[in-house]
């Protein structure tokens, strides 16, 4: 099987190789947490609304959106509504008041009945150099004169300064495959930060991308190196206060399980 890699876990891995061993080896459970869990909520009712006629892609219909969306991810993850049970800080009406206050701030930033876009939670992969580069898009806008805009949504805030190239990884990962799949770079790569209603645009060039496969590159021979050495060390920060592995990790104390015996996976 051709080895993959997509940028989460990528992301995961120059974070923490420790973290990436338990996601993508070990594939311990994590317990859904309210802020993920919003931000698919927030991300389902975004694609939604571009199958509404321009004129009808309201903040209103957005929000009208929230309870259908939500009852289809309980439908397929019945655990979402523990997790919501489980927070005496929310009721299920400020759950989707909290989701409706972030798909409203979308509506400060972008007009989507003046977007069509050409493709919605794309899934896109190409081989580079026998390494499978994948990931979802949340959208792709083709203009009238061809120019093609990669856009992601995050319901956080905006980095703040010095964390911009993390943030921005992503969005060049994306830009790389949609390269290599079709001889084209992405004439703009967007971030659209709901929390405080703020846009981040790159415009890559090939000197970028051919920078950014180097590096994916460079970390999946980190991985296939840690997974034969047994040798995915913590790399304690202040992200480890989030984790759901804390227990488990040596850096706290904890004992990590024994490593399965397996090729890197994604």
């Amino acid at each position: 099987m051709t080895p993959s890699i997509s940028p989460s876990r990528a992301a995961d891995f120059k974070q923490c190789p420790l973290k990436y061993r338990f996601r993508t080896i070990d594939r311990l459970q994590e317990a859904p947490s309210p802020a993920a869990v919003r931000g698919t909520l927030v991300h389902a009712v975004l694609e939604d609304i571009f199958d509404l006629p321009a004129a009808e892609r309201t903040p209103e219909a957005a929000r009208e959106l929230v309870p259908g969306r939500w009852d289809a991810l309980v439908e397929e993850r019945p655990e979402l509504a523990e997790m919501l049970a489980a927070d005496e800080s929310l009721t299920l009406e400020s759950w989707f008041a909290q989701a409706g206050r972030l798909t409203d701030r979308w509506f400060t930033v972008e007009d989507p009945s003046r977007l069509e876009p050409a493709d919605r939670e794309l899934k896109v992969e190409v081989e580079v150099d026998g390494l499978v580069l994948r990931g979802v898009i949340d959208r792709v806008d083709v203009a009238p004169e061809g120019q093609v805009r990669v856009v992601d949504y995050k319901t956080g805030r905006t980095p703040g300064p010095g964390f911009e190239g993390k943030a921005l990884f992503q969005m060049k990962f994306y830009g790389l495959v949609m390269w290599r799949r079709t001889g084209r770079v992405p004439d703009l790569l967007q971030l659209v930060y709901l929390k405080d209603g703020t846009i981040i645009r790159y415009a890559p060039d090939e000197e970028d991308l051919l920078a950014l496969e180097r590096n994916v590159q460079a970390v999946w021979a980190a991985i296939a190196r840690a997974t034969v050495e047994g040798d995915f060390r913590p790399r304690p920060s202040r992200l480890c206060s989030w984790c759901d592995f804390k227990p488990l990790c040596p850096a706290f104390g904890g004992t990590p399980p024994p490593l399965p015996v397996t090729d890197p996976p994604d």
